[in-house]
C-alpha cells in the first residue's frame, strides 16, 4: 500500500516503467470512424491518422460500460481498455454494428506505461519524436528493433505514454527501457500517483453503476459539439442542470492508511466509499472515492476507518 520513495521519485523526476492492465481491440472497415463516432461520447470522425481521444461507451441510461483510449490509424482504429472488459466491449460493438461494414480483431499486444519528465527524451533516443504531441496523439517507431506505437496518454499520471507492442516482445522492450534508465514501479506507487493526479481508472474507480458526471471525467471523455451517441440524452440533461449528481469522485486526505472498499462516514452515517487508497511519500495517506453530495465540498471533515479525513478536489493540491 505504501509507495516506494525510489519509484515515486523516478515517476516525478525521471522515468518510471509499468505494465498497464490494458488490451487492444482493432476496428477496421471503411466506415470504422463513422461507426464509432455514432456510439462513443467523443469526436472520433474528426480525428486524422496519428490523432486520438479518450471516449466513453455508455448505455441509454448513461451508465458507463467502457472507458477507452481511441487511437486513429490510416486503416485501423485501436481501442484500448482493461483486458477483462474486452469480451463485453466486442459484444456491445457487434450489437450496435447492425449492417455496418466494420470488423473487429484482438491483436496480441502488451501495453506498457512510461511515466515521468524523462519519458519523452528517453523514447526520443530511439527516434520517437514526441515533442508537441497532443493528448492521445501517437507515433509509430521501434524500440530495440521491436515495432511500437507510442501515445501520449492523458489518463496516466506523471505525464505518461502508453506503448503498444507485441506481447512476446514486451520483455525485450522492458529491458531496453530499464537499461536507458527507466525504473520499474509497482501498483502501490502507481496508485499513489493516480490519486495525486486525479486519474480514476475503469475497474478500481469506475464501473457500470457510474455516470460520467460522477467521475469528474466529462471534459476528458466527452465532446459537447458532436452529434448523437448512446447516452447523450443523459449527458445533455445533466449538463443543463449544472452537472449536479448525487455523488462525486473526490480526493481524501487521510489521518491513517485506508483500503479500497472502506466506508466514508459522517457522524456514524455512511456517505461514501473509498475506491483507491495509497500512502504517498509526499502527501502521506491519501485516497479517492465517491462521496455523497451532502458532504463532498472540499474541506469537509469525514471519517475513514475510524480516523478523520478531509475531502478534497482531484487532482490533489500539494500538501
Amino acid at each position: 500500500m505504501s509507495a516506494s520513495p525510489a519509484e515515486y521519485g523516478a515517476a516525478r523526476g525521471g522515468a518510471a516503467l509499468t505494465a498497464l492492465p490494458r488490451a487492444v481491440l482493432a476496428v477496421s472497415g471503411p466506415l470504422r470512424q463513422k461507426f464509432l463516432h455514432g456510439i462513443l461520447s467523443n469526436d472520433v470522425a474528426g480525428r486524422a491518422p496519428g490523432q486520438g481521444c479518450l471516449a466513453a461507451l455508455m448505455d441509454a441510461k448513461g451508465h458507463l460500460l467502457q472507458l477507452l483510449r481511441v487511437l486513429v490509424g490510416a486503416d485501423t482504429v485501436w481501442l484500448e481498455a482493461p483486458p477483462e472488459r474486452m469480451d463485453a466491449l466486442e459484444r456491445d460493438l457487434v450489437h450496435y454494428r447492425v449492417a455496418a461494414p466494420v470488423r473487429f480483431a484482438r491483436p496480441p499486444l502488451a501495453v506498457l506505461g512510461l511515466l515521468g519528465p524523462r519519458a519523452a527524451p528517453l523514447l526520443g533516443e530511439w527516434g520517437l519524436d514526441l515533442a508537441g504531441l497532443p493528448a492521445e496523439g501517437h507515433v509509430a517507431g521501434t524500440i530495440a528493433d521491436v515495432p511500437v506505437r507510442a501515445a501520449r496518454a492523458s489518463d496516466l499520471p506523471a505525464g505518461g505514454f502508453a506503448l503498444h507492442l507485441a506481447a512476446e516482445s514486451a520483455p525485450a522492450v522492458r529491458a531496453a527501457l530499464v537499461e536507458k534508465g527507466a525504473l520499474p514501479i509497482g501498483s502501490d506507487t502507481l496508485d499513489a500517483l493516480r490519486v495525486e493526479d486525479g486519474q480514476p481508472w475503469y475497474g478500481p474507480d469506475v464501473g457500470e453503476a457510474n455516470l460520467l458526471h460522477e467521475t469528474g471525467l466529462v471534459r476528458a471523455y466527452h465532446s459537447a459539439s458532436k452529434g448523437c451517441y448512446v447516452g447523450q440524452e443523459v449527458i445533455a440533461r445533466l449538463e443543463a442542470r449544472g452537472g449536479h449528481v448525487n455523488k462525486a469522485l473526490r480526493g481524501l486526505r487521510l489521518g491513517a492508511p485506508a483500503r479500497a472498499g472502506d466506508a466514508v462516514t459522517f457522524e456514524g452515517a455512511t456517505v461514501g466509499q473509498v475506491t483507491t487508497a495509497a500512502v504517498s511519500p509526499a502527501r502521506g495517506p491519501i485516497a479517492m472515492g465517491y462521496v455523497h453530495r451532502a458532504r463532498f465540498e472540499p474541506g469537509t471533515v469525514v471519517e475513514v476507518s475510524g480516523s478523520a479525513a478531509t475531502v478534497a478536489l482531484l487532482p490533489l493540491e500539494p500538501a
